[in-house]
């Protein structure tokens, strides 16, 4: 540490209030717009699960269905001789 501290490289350069009252304006809109895409992914995540299970339940029925239907199949090898 050798270098020497003093008020010019200890601290940040006071902002101005123009300044100050930007990063304020900034900040504040950053946070509504990550509110707001974090809202947007979680509503996103619960309707893509929601389509899912309806997906899921409509295709159940289908394929019990399909698989109680099944017949078995003919020797028709052994009939022709």
């Amino acid at each position: 540490m050798s270098d020497i501290v003093s008020k010019d490289n200890l601290f940040r350069p006071a902002m101005s209030k123009a300044e100050s009252k930007a990063e304020v304006t900034n900040r504040t809109a950053w946070d509504m717009l990550n509110t707001e895409a974090a809202r947007r992914e979680a509503k996103t995540a619960r309707l893509r699960a929601a389509r899912l299970a309806s997906e899921a339940a409509v295709a159940a029925p289908a394929r019990e269905k399909r698989r109680s239907t099944k017949t078995s199949t003919t020797k028709r090898g052994r009939s022709s001789m």
